[in-house]
């Protein structure tokens, strides 16, 4: 029998109750972690009570397989519910190794039909909601590294292909995403010293929330490799909690179904100096030049 790659870890995942989140709680478990399967049960669009009990069948199936799992029903875009979620994680295993930031919804709305309301609920929803538990994660593990204790611990953030190239119809949802991937990085900067890594994923897969806006493409096959299966991205999930992962931070890795690269990001283009100010009449041509020279950008979903 192969080693658990996760044996002995403690994982919080968020939005554990379909989807990605499911498997990564699924897999996770397989692979030997004790896990906090996180899920408020709302909708796709954040509507109250729309998947009701969903963690507490996602720990049902974990049990029944031998894996260990507890269910939390908490908010995670609330300050003090983020600290009862990681405090389930303490009281029911002992520890905590890693939080799987997956918690997250849609308002899928052009840029001018969008809403005041609708914007600040998916940014705070994927923006604070990896925020909050986080934050008292970090805490955790500080005053752990503090006290002369060991740590090795883990944060996956979820971005998006919407957020590192953006998305028609999808603004605010893009905006969160775009932050979430800064985020990542900031951390993966300010936590090393602590033994925290952060990492982000841009998953391409089958969940409730793609399955409006890009159901047909990304409808499940009937046979051969399902290549937007949500299980496709759990095995990295898991790889990256585990302890084989400690040397790898600040990545954002994107994922299509047997395809995995890593983001570069915002990185400088060729560039001319004058040495001197330049003026408006001078900057046509320059500008031109400029775009000449970069590599050409990943279109925009939904612009080709």
């Amino acid at each position: 029998m192969m080693p658990q790659m996760c044996e002995g870890r403690v994982v919080i995942v968020t939005g554990a109750g379909n989807g990605l989140g499911r498997a990564y709680a699924l897999d996770l478990a397989a692979e030997g972690a004790c896990v906090v399967v996180n899920d408020l049960g709302v909708g796709t669009h954040g509507e109250s009570g729309a998947t009701k009990g969903a963690a507490e069948k996602v720990v049902d199936e974990i049990r029944a397989a031998g894996g260990r799992a507890v269910a939390n029903t908490d908010d995670v875009t609330d300050w003090e519910a983020g600290r009862r979620i990681v405090q389930c994680a303490l009281d029911s295993f002992g520890g905590l190794d890693a939080v799987v930031n997956n918690a997250g919804f849609v308002r899928d709305r052009m840029f001018v039909s969008c809403t005041p309301d609708e914007w600040d609920a998916v940014l705070r929803v994927h923006l604070r909601g990896h925020f909050c538990t986080s934050r008292h994660a970090v805490d955790h593990w500080r005053a752990r590294q503090k006290a002369g204790s060991p740590v090795d611990a883990r944060i996956i953030n979820t971005s998006s292909g919407a957020g590192l190239q953006g998305s028609v119809g999808q603004s605010a949802y893009s905006t969160a995403k775009a932050g979430i991937a800064a985020l990542t990085l900031v951390q993966a900067a300010e936590l090393a010293r602590y033994g925290i890594t952060a990492n982000a994923l841009a998953p391409n897969a089958r969940t409730r929330m793609t399955e409006t806006a890009f159901a047909a493409e990304m409808s499940r096959q009937e046979e051969g490799f399902d290549i937007y299966a949500p299980e496709n991205t759990a095995p990295l999930v898991s790889w990256l909690c585990s302890a084989q992962s400690a040397e790898v931070t600040g990545q954002v890795f994107e994922l299509k179904g047997g395809r995995i690269r890593l983001s570069q990001g915002w990185t400088d283009s060729p560039e001319i100096d004058k040495k001197a100010r330049w003026s408006a009449a001078e900057l046509g041509p320059i500008v031109r030049r400029l775009l000449d020279a970069r590599a050409p950008a990943k279109p925009v979903y939904g612009t080709a």
